[in-house]
């Protein structure tokens, strides 16, 4: 195709570019010089490397047929920006001789010679950037589709884990109510309720140290093995041994630990037995006195092999309208405003203000002493036991 007289004056180099083109040459970035009119007057060689297009086709290029109408009406939007205000930067893709795109950054700058406007653009190659971003849009998408299923599984075990929860009970002599809540949407509390009979009720505060997902396990596996346990009618401090054992030989090196708060009531003859290990004492409320500390006698399970203590059960005669409260540390290690912690004598007070409520109140009335006094949400798993012999 040759060339016409007045496309031939519009193609050629004005003065002040001959000069640049050695300096333009040496840049790693891809760079073009266009006039008015939109003819590419210079392009150095790493743009030329970049797109695939020969040195001799440039004249003659007409770059709308390589994009979409939309992408063009984009490119035309973003020239007349440079245009107007003198510059512009903008994220495009430029053509490849034979197909594809390559991504880039594109930086136009307009600049007058002789009452002439000439825009520079240069060219950054992002393709390396693209291509790490679509790997982190992949992998961010497998994680997310990741994250919902172990989101599913928690709620699950949650569903699982509030079912092991018991409900209000109450038979003629006995009323049990229980509450229950994981810091996070499972925990390693747990409270366990068993009757062979009316007349005959053992109950058991676990908690198991840390919280989430391997502090629920742990905590159910031994909900399994102190409901056979109890069922069975075995002794606390036989039961303590076997789970010390479990804990230590079972899942060795696993660092977890429980302490235990367990009582077996005879409504009938209003007797109660208790045993605790490494656990907050238990209290006995009884008409408005200062609450009795049960305390535990053997230590935390699953530290050392001797834990459990030989001495006998505490046996405590129960007298009606007694309450008995059991609870983990949830409840008393929580802290106010002066990072003054609550603790057990706080807990025994609050315990001794409540105890004038009516039963089926008074587990309403410790939870929201508790609450007063902490500061801000709960930072460990909760659970509380009342029992109200009648």
């Amino acid at each position: 195709m040759s060339m016409t007289t007045g496309d031939s004056l519009e193609m050629q180099k004005p003065e002040w570019l001959t000069g640049m083109e050695a300096v333009l040459e040496v840049l790693n970035e891809g760079v073009i010089v266009i006039n008015e009119r939109q003819r590419i007057l210079f392009a150095n060689t790493r743009f030329l490397e970049m797109t695939g297009i020969s040195e001799k086709e440039l004249p003659w290029l007409d770059t709308s047929q390589f994009y979409s109408s939309q992408e063009w009406d984009f490119l035309s939007q973003q020239t007349d920006v440079a245009f107007r205000t003198g510059h512009n930067r903008y994220n495009f893709v430029l053509p490849r001789n034979g197909g594809g795109r390559l991504p880039v950054i594109v930086s136009s700058r307009m600049i007058q010679n002789s009452g002439i406007r000439f825009r520079i653009a240069t060219f950054t190659d992002i393709s390396e950037q693209v291509r790490v971003e679509e790997e982190l849009r992949a992998v961010n998408a497998k994680l997310q589709a990741r994250q919902m299923e172990i989101e599913e599984d928690l709620r699950l075990a949650a569903r699982v884990q509030r079912s092991l929860a018991p409900k209000s009970l109450a038979w003629d002599n006995l009323s049990v109510d229980a509450f229950f809540h994981p810091v996070h949407s499972i925990g390693g509390d747990f409270v366990l309720v068993n009757s062979i009979d009316p007349e005959q009720v053992s109950l058991m505060v676990c908690d198991v140290s840390g919280h989430g997902i391997g502090s629920a396990l742990v905590a159910n596996r031994i909900y399994s093995e102190t409901s056979a346990h109890m069922r069975s009618g075995m002794p606390f401090l036989d039961m303590f041994g076997e789970l010390n054992r479990f804990l230590i030989d079972d899942i060795a090196g696993s660092g977890m630990f429980i302490t235990v708060a367990a009582a077996r009531i005879d409504a009938r003859r209003r007797c109660m037995v208790f045993a605790g290990a490494g656990h907050p004492p238990a209290m006995l409320a009884r008409g408005g006195q200062n609450p009795q500390l049960l305390e535990s006698q053997s230590m935390i399970l699953g530290a050392l092999s001797d834990a459990v203590d030989a001495t006998p059960n505490q046996e405590v005669q129960l007298q009606p309208d007694d309450r008995i409260i059991l609870y983990t540390d949830g409840i008393t290690e929580v802290f106010n405003s002066r990072g003054e912690m609550l603790g057990v004598e706080g807990v025994r007070k609050i315990v001794r203000q409540t105890s004038s409520l009516p039963a089926h109140e008074m587990k309403q009335g410790i939870l929201d002493g508790v609450a007063a006094w902490r500061e801000g949400p709960p930072t460990d798993d909760v659970s509380l036991m009342l029992v109200h012999v009648r």
